[in-house]
């Protein structure tokens, strides 16, 4: 039933938009011309989407453009956080994830990327979303924890910034591999005369989460001289904002005061899950105070007079949340040069040099020391025994693993390494793009013809120093015979209380852990473009080309974490290049013009080899039409196949490990467990009573070098409707767009939270295959490694407002109302008898939203001297279905902006003063986030800034 009603509902979406292009027409459309939609004057330039030179105004292609004045509108000090706000978009890394030894590696092949920021549209994944400066190739992030396969766009200096171009269609057949949800495109400055400056500065009202924002750029051009030169710099500082510092967020489980499960075992005055050397019951303790030498340990009554132990409750977990950003700190300082020079009458040079430095950090809580069989670390910890002649040993028997032919005796020890202080990230990243560009014309026959040929050089350095790592195997001899603890070596006290361990201790056991990380690219492409001939309805346009790229990566992590001695997150280097040969053809196809009901009609196709070196060879195709019944209206449709190269990420990414929030459905405290889960929890070993030590679970992840390509298929269908009956109440614009994308192929794990609900509810045994349980029932290893699961499916709605007034006293009032409606957000996996799919829409998965209503809507006035707006940004109601369908409400900001720029000055000077988020709005809870969803909502309170901008 749920089904049939949201076709129906579905079906009635459309069937609405499309009734609002088609049903308003009145009969005068017909013969009024829309100058807005006409050619303008001048010479044709190639628009994104397509290497055809055509009219920008006439373009058919579903672009959203984002002027420098609405990047300025938001307040926000990073490009990526303004695109992200786009009801279409899926939101992406940013300085909001505090990830990079919280969670570990994420299963996606692409490194934690701590301190990068991306775009993800149609909830495809950031890899899956092109990125382009000016139309070509940006470098891939780099972030010293892997090998990403998606643009950081924190590494483009945003003072470069003249508008970006969102193209909401796939593009494969025109720019090669990676677009397939769409294509950013970033147009820089090129044409400027004299300084334009701006420093803007920013805070919550608590004082933190200080920001600062300068930007100079610098220009001159010689029309005679045929030169135009553009330079600028921009230097931005983000403060941080810790959950310890608001209360609501204070603790893991939104708005709590005390600790639940979902606080850690890893406590200062230690878990240990041992068995009684007497009598060997299982006991799981903690220490009743801290003593600072040994504990005592009476076997006869563990938990009495004359022991230092009483048994664990939740109230003795530890609370790391206070130690965690919720806005991580950061500097980015960026530089660039553009230049266009005339070589003659048909040929231009053109040059782009681009530096960025980004330094950020990232905060975990004291390390959480885990040892022993079921601490799931996947390294040496996990088999470590502790000696009966450790001095601080209470046990009086050795505590061992299993290893060796010596029995099990613990499962557990974790003690919160406190006395180090918290895990600390820092990292440093130095991006260098180099650009250069021959483009000209010549003519053939009674037409001309235009050609480009560009080279790309691009690289990226990141250097990541961790705080607060422990050498596994120094301290697996601190812990071992005594006797053998010799030299530097020192005894380490693991079943001492908060303050035992000395410092003594910490210098041997402890290092500093240096990661790097590298990327770099050579691009060089050529295309040509013209008329072939002359049609009746107009001159059939073509545009082939070539293209060569080479990509590399590598990411090496400190050389005692590689070889598996680090306590943190395991990780091995990782190595990898590809290259690919590629070409292209494209065609523009006018049908019909100025005849009934044809104004236009026109067809297009487009046409792209490509040949990998690590994926084999392809074919991509796409055709569209555009068709104009009256001059205020266009349709359109396009059909597009997709295709995206694994990145070397996915393809050469070495074992590392993710700690996923999930619940164990095994768990004898998880709440709404069936009696066939529990029937099937005991079939595979699970004893009765078991308990999840810890929320987060140990997912082993990395990439898979027999991946192949992805490839997608996508329809878009949709208009514009644009009435010049309206012109007396101004510019009036409604565009509507329905879109359907499918990913085969599809480069993905298998989520942990899905593995778990098939094992223990259907016993699937691809499911249980991917889990490994100690004898004890505790999750010690879930596999997420990468592979092509069947598909991906994302299919929903654009439709976009937009209304510009006549002139009203000195101004004019502006409206632009931009909505996403997503229909279906799918993912097939595969299972032992089939495959099984899994729909994400109207859900939450802990570590991104899926709404089926996203809005946006600016309200704004704009004259000479004055500018206000008032910004509305709603976020549909969502679920969580791994916690019992948790409604996380919807949720509406507000933001407000005015401007001032006096006319003594000819309006040179500019005052502008915000607060986003004017109502203080506090994000929805999202129990599996551990606090709010990053990707998707803003932090609490209000930010105020206030910016100066001039211009000379």
């Amino acid at each position: 039933m749920t089904g049939k009603t949201t076709n129906v509902r579905r079906r009635a979406i459309i069937g609405v938009a499309w009734c609002a292009l088609t049903a308003a027409l009145p009969a005068t459309a017909q013969t009024a011309a829309d100058p807005a939609n006409d050619p303008g004057e001048g010479e044709t330039v190639v628009v994104t989407g397509s290497r055809i030179r055509q009219n920008p105004l006439a373009q058919a292609a579903p672009i959203t453009s984002i002027e420098g004045a609405d990047i300025a509108r938001t307040g926000l000090s990073s490009i990526a956080d303004v695109l992200q706000r786009l009801p279409g978009a899926a939101g992406g890394l940013n300085s909001r994830f505090n990830r990079s030894g919280n969670n570990g590696n994420p299963p996606d092949g692409g490194g934690v990327g701590a301190g990068s920021s991306e775009i993800d549209l149609r909830y495809l994944g950031s890899r899956r979303t092109l990125v382009l400066v000016d139309g070509l190739r940006f470098i891939n992030g780099s972030a010293a924890s892997g090998v990403p396969g998606a643009v950081d766009l924190n590494a483009i200096p945003d003072s470069m910034i003249e508008r970006v171009e969102v193209l909401r269609d796939g593009a494969s057949t025109i720019y090669g591999s990676d677009a397939i949800a769409g294509v950013v495109n970033i147009i820089t400055k090129k044409r400027q005369n004299g300084f334009v400056a701006s420093a803007q500065g920013g805070a919550y009202p608590q004082g933190d989460g200080v920001t600062q924002n300068y930007q100079l750029s610098w220009g001159h051009r010689d029309e005679e001289a045929g030169i135009s030169f553009v330079a600028g710099a921009n230097y931005i500082k983000q403060g941080s904002v810790f959950a310890g510092d608001r209360s609501y967020y204070a603790f893991p489980d939104p708005g709590a005061t005390a600790c639940t499960t979902s606080c850690s075992s890893g406590t200062p005055n230690g878990r240990f899950l041992i068995n009684n050397p007497v009598t060997g019951a299982g006991m799981n303790l903690t220490l009743k105070s801290n003593p600072l030498g040994r504990p005592r340990f009476d076997p006869t009554d563990p938990t009495g007079a004359n022991s230092d132990f009483k048994q664990f409750t939740v109230a003795d977990r530890f609370n790391f949340r206070p130690y965690n950003y919720l806005l991580t700190p950061q500097e980015r300082f960026g530089a660039f040069v553009n230049f266009q020079g005339d070589l003659g009458d048909n040929v231009r040079l053109t040059t782009r040099m681009i530096y960025n430095r980004r330094t950020s950090d990232n905060q975990a809580a004291p390390l959480p020391l885990f040892v022993g069989p079921d601490a799931g670390n996947g390294n040496l910890l996990d088999t470590i025994s502790i000696d009966a002649t450790n001095p601080y040993n209470p046990f009086g028997v050795t505590l061992a693993t299993g290893n060796a032919g010596v029995p099990r005796n613990y499962d557990f020890i974790g003690r919160r390494f406190v006395e180090n202080g918290p895990r600390h990230y820092s990292q440093k990243v130095e991006t260098m793009y180099l650009g250069g560009t021959l483009d000209g014309k010549f003519a053939v026959g009674n037409g001309t013809w235009y050609w480009d040929a560009n080279v790309i050089y691009a690289s990226n350095t990141a250097k990541q120093v961790v705080q607060g790592n422990v050498n596994a195997a120094n301290l697996a001899r601190a812990l071992g015979p005594v006797a053998y603890c010799t030299g530097d070596c020192v005894p380490f006290n693991i079943f001492g209380g908060e303050g035992s361990i000395t410092q003594a201790m910490i210098d041997y056991i402890t290092f500093q852990q240096r990661d790097r990380s590298e990327q770099s690219m050579v691009d060089a492409t050529l295309n040509v473009t013209g008329t072939l001939f002359e049609l009746p309805a107009g001159p059939l346009g073509l545009a082939a080309g070539y293209e060569y790229r080479r990509q590399s990566g590598s990411f090496t992590p400190d050389p005692l974490v590689a070889a598996g001695l680090g306590s943190d997150i395991p990780a091995q280097a990782t190595s990898g290049s590809f290259d690919v040969n590629e070409v292209y053809g494209e065609l523009s196809i006018p049908v019909l013009k100025d005849v009934p009901f044809f104004r236009l009609l026109e067809g297009s196709f487009a046409a792209r080899y490509s040949d990998y070196s690590t994926s084999g060879s392809r074919t991509t195709m796409k055709g569209g039409v555009s068709w104009k019944p009256v001059d205020d209206l266009r349709l359109r449709g396009t059909w597009a196949q997709g295709f995206r190269a694994p990145s070397i990420g996915e393809l050469f990414g070495t074992p590392s490990r993710f700690d996923g929030g999930v619940i164990d459905p095994c768990s004898a405290d998880a709440s709404g467990t069936s009696a066939t889960v529990r029937q099937n929890c005991a079939a595979q070993g699970v004893p009765a009573g078991y308990v999840q030590t810890n929320q987060q679970l140990p997912i082993l992840t990395g990439g898979n070098r027999a991946l192949k390509a992805e490839t997608s298929e996508s329809w878009i269908v949709g208009g514009v409707y644009s009435p010049s009956w309206a012109s007396g109440v101004g510019r009036l614009s409604l565009e509507v767009d329905y879109y359907t994308i499918k990913v085969d192929n599809a480069i993905s794990s298998i989520g942990a939270d899905v593995l778990l609900a098939n094992c223990t509810q259907t016993n699937d045994p691809v499911a249980c295959g991917a889990i490994t349980r100690s004898t004890s029932g505790a999750i010690t290893q879930i596999r997420g490694l990468l592979q092509n699961i069947a598909s991906l499916k994302s299919e929903g709605l654009d439709a976009i407002l937009t209304w510009r007034s006549p002139s009203v006293g000195a101004g004019t009032f502006g409206l632009l109302w931009s909505n996403n409606f997503l229909f279906e957000y799918s993912t097939t996996l595969p299972t032992a008898d089939g495959s099984q799919t899994v729909s994400r829409q109207g859900t939450e998965r802990g570590d991104q939203a899926y709404p089926r209503f996203k809005s946006n809507a600016t309200i704004d006035w704009s004259s000479p001297t004055f500018t206000a707006s008032i910004t509305g940004r709603y976020i549909g109601r969502v679920i969580e279905p791994a916690y019992n369908d948790h409604v996380m409400r919807p949720t509406l900001y507000l933001d407000a902006q005015v401007g001032w720029s006096p006319g003594m000055w000819d309006n040179r000077l500019t005052l502008t003063l915000g607060v986003n988020n004017i109502l203080g709005k506090r994000a929805p809870d999202c129990l599996s986030c551990g606090g709010f969803d990053p990707t998707t909502y803003d932090l609490p309170d209000q930010f105020g800034y206030a910016r100066v901008a001039v211009k000379f």
